[in-house]
């Protein structure tokens, strides 16, 4: 019995350690992992942690938090934007995990997920970013160790580089590089960098200068960047100076010798006039800066602007490599006195820049800058991107992410684009143009050197501008013969663009309409279908901008009689049209729908703006007891624009006799009330073709 008791008890002891173990477990698995956050522009480089989980904040998509590289990115990258770049979290943030390893010789940049990443020639420490899940057996810090910010300013060339002064030697902050060319006189070259483990500051291998100007002289633009090389600009050489060299030379355009006052030999002279570049290894490429733009000063106060002048204005920059250094310079001069002569302020003119080269990307947007003066230095401080010329793509970008509320958007101001183009594009623009036309977008060109008569045939869309612009008048296109004489340009642009009643394309199919809906109140109609009416009758309206200067919207109920619900000078609000729609009271009685029409054209269509397109929805459930034939044309004689909607019992020749041409589509026909939502779409898509089809003279 001793035996049995001493095993029972064994036994009781056995389970209760292994009871307590499972729950020690249990409250082990049961313990969250704290996930610290970092910011939007915290480098990979300045956490000593090698491998890690964080949470990067909303709103990390932006060009001041540079990337470079792409899949794997160098540690002076910000993480939040790399992640974004990687397409591992959206502009909402989210959870990352990021591993470094070793450094590369080279780092390709790309244009990903919205964020343009940049090339770097070599970095001696780099990272991966992944989903933010935690890899088995691997301990990850809830805080985060970071290197000193305590830094000294060394100089090496031209850049003052700051360095950490207290930092481990297993885990270095990551240094800015250092170019060892200076800018002023010499095309930018790769430096060779050595990190001596007890420092913390490269050290730039010296290069004579001599060696760099011939070096650059020599070096080929590779062909695949040049973008009008001998395939698309043939070898003809033009009055303006736009003389294109042999293939071998590297060189894109022959600059006027005059312009540079040196002599033709000299080295300075040969580095200007050569622009050659090599694949991730310029520092205009880089978007490393100087010191000046390390640390920037403060902002001006906001500027209320030039009041008269009150756009949302968008400039496509082209930083193509056909323009060549010196051409880009001037067009960022040409931009920043636009921008003086503009007035930029909260209640004038807004202005921010795309530079499109192979893809477009935003240097800033319409809330970065708000008066004219931080906005010429952001200019100056661009970099050429290069590539070749795609402004149908650049436009096509400009309609889907520039213009957005979140951008700077204000919805009252009209929409402009103004695209600089040197020569002609590289690839197809009336497709991209139209649709951003028809989002209400002004488009304005701004033509430079065009082709000339031997240079035609190496154009890919012909008559590009006729095909891209607002209207064809000749207002919306200014054609420049030489990139020197663009400074005689800044006014006429300036007044065109801030002449708010000449912007056509500010109106679309959905916000410069005055809608009439005349509804059949008639006894057949019923209670319940005429609330469904009703409803059919807000679903069109609420997929319009109504304002007292956008779309209005008004409403004639009839039977044999007929009434006026509301006119278009009413409700200036779409939340109050849909209110004064519900209130709508159901009438009862025959079918007059001639007098309907005749009534709806005295009360409402008489009094429409002369800028408004006047446009009819009338609804009925049945025939007629008058004629409807001659007071529908009466209204087309008139300008209104006239669809009929018929349910069950309407007499089809009756409605195409109301409709306007062509009938197919302006007339529409459901067998009961319930399907009537059917249409709303269709119905709306025909008014905007209808719009889009005018003419563009």
């Amino acid at each position: 019995s001793f035996s049995l008791i001493l095993c029972l008890f064994v036994l009781g002891v056995f389970l209760t350690c292994t009871y307590t173990a499972k729950e020690a477990t249990k409250k082990t698995k049961k313990a969250k992992l704290y996930v610290p956050q970092i910011d939007c522009d915290v480098k990979a480089g300045k956490i000593i942690n090698p491998e890690f989980i964080a949470k990067c904040p909303p709103g990390c998509q932006d060009v001041k938090y540079r990337v470079y590289g792409t899949d794997i990115y160098a540690s002076f990258s910000s993480v939040c934007n790399a992640a974004i770049h990687s397409g591992i979290i959206d502009n909402t943030g989210g959870k990352i995990l990021v591993q470094k390893v070793a450094g590369h010789s080279g780092y390709r940049g790309s244009f990903s997920n919205g964020v343009r990443s940049l090339s770097l020639p070599r970095w001696r420490e780099s990272f991966l970013v992944s989903e933010g899940k935690p890899r088995k057996g691997v301990t990850y810090p809830s805080t985060l160790e970071y290197s000193s910010s305590k830094s000294t300013a060394v100089k090496s060339g031209n850049v003052n580089v700051p360095t950490g002064d207290a930092i481990r030697k297993e885990h270095q902050t990551t240094p800015v590089p250092t170019p060892a060319t200076q800018m002023a006189t010499t095309t930018p070259t790769p430096t060779t960098t050595t990190t001596d483990p007890s420092t913390t500051v490269p050290q730039p291998t010296a290069t004579p200068a001599a060696t760099r100007t011939t070096a650059a002289a020599a070096k080929t633009r590779p062909g695949l960047h040049r973008v009008r090389d001998m395939a698309f600009r043939g070898t003809s050489t033009s009055a303006s100076n736009r003389n294109i060299l042999r293939h071998n030379t590297g060189v894109q355009r022959q600059e006027p010798v005059a312009t540079f006052q040196r002599a033709a030999g000299s080295s300075a002279h040969l580095a200007m006039e050569t622009d050659s570049w090599k694949p991730g290894l310029s520092l205009f490429d880089t978007g490393f800066s100087s010191k000046e733009e390390l640390n920037p000063k403060p902002l001006e106060p906001v500027s209320q602007g030039n009041q008269n002048c009150k756009v949302d204005l968008s400039f496509l920059m082209d930083g193509s490599w056909s323009i060549g250094k010196r051409r880009f310079q001037l067009q960022k001069r040409f931009l920043g006195n636009v921008a003086q002569a503009l007035g930029i302020g909260s209640a004038g003119p807004l202005m921010g820049i795309v530079q499109y080269g192979d893809d477009p990307s935003t240097e800033f947007n319409l809330k970065t800058y708000a008066n004219s003066k931080d906005l010429r230095n952001a200019i100056e401080k661009i970099q050429q991107k290069g590539g070749l010329s795609n402004v149908g793509k650049a436009l096509s970008f400009v309609n889907k992410n520039f213009f957005l509320d979140a951008n700077g958007n204000r919805g009252g101001a009209p929409n402009v684009v103004v695209v600089m183009v040197d020569g002609w594009p590289t690839d197809r623009v009336e497709e991209a143009s139209r649709l951003a036309r028809e989002s209400g977008i002004n488009i304005f060109f701004v033509t430079v050197e065009a082709a000339a008569q031997s240079e035609k045939q190496n154009v890919i869309e012909t008559n590009f501008v006729d095909k891209a612009v607002c209207r064809t008048s000749g207002f919306y296109s200014i054609n420049v013969p030489s990139w020197f004489s663009l400074h005689k340009v800044v006014q006429p642009l300036v007044k065109r663009v801030c002449d708010t009643d000449r912007l056509a394309c500010s109106k679309t199919c959905l916000n410069s309409a005055d809608i009439g809906f005349v509804i059949d109140g008639s006894s057949s109609v019923g209670t319940g279908n005429f609330r469904t009416v009703l409803q059919f009758v807000a679903n069109i309206s609420k997929e319009f901008e109504i304002s007292d200067t956008d779309t209005r919207i008004g409403a004639v109920q009839y039977t044999y009689e007929q009434r006026l619900e509301f006119s278009f000078d009413k409700h200036s609000t779409k939340q109050d049209v849909l209110n004064a729609i519900k209130r709508i009271s159901y009438w009862s009685g025959g079918t007059s729908t001639g007098a309907a029409i005749s009534y709806a054209s005295e009360q409402l269509f008489s009094k429409s703006k002369p800028n408004k397109r006047k446009i009819m929805i009338l609804i009925t459930d049945g025939r007629s007891y008058d004629d409807v034939s001659m007071p529908a044309m009466a209204a087309h004689q008139n300008g209104v624009i006239a669809y009929s909607v018929g349910v069950a019992w309407a007499a089809p020749d009756e409605l195409e006799a109301i409709a306007s041409d062509p009938v197919k589509e302006h007339s529409f026909f459901v067998d009961e009330f319930d399907n009537l939502y059917r249409y709303v779409n269709q119905l709306i898509q025909n008014i905007c073709t209808e719009f889009n089809s005018q003419p563009r003279n």
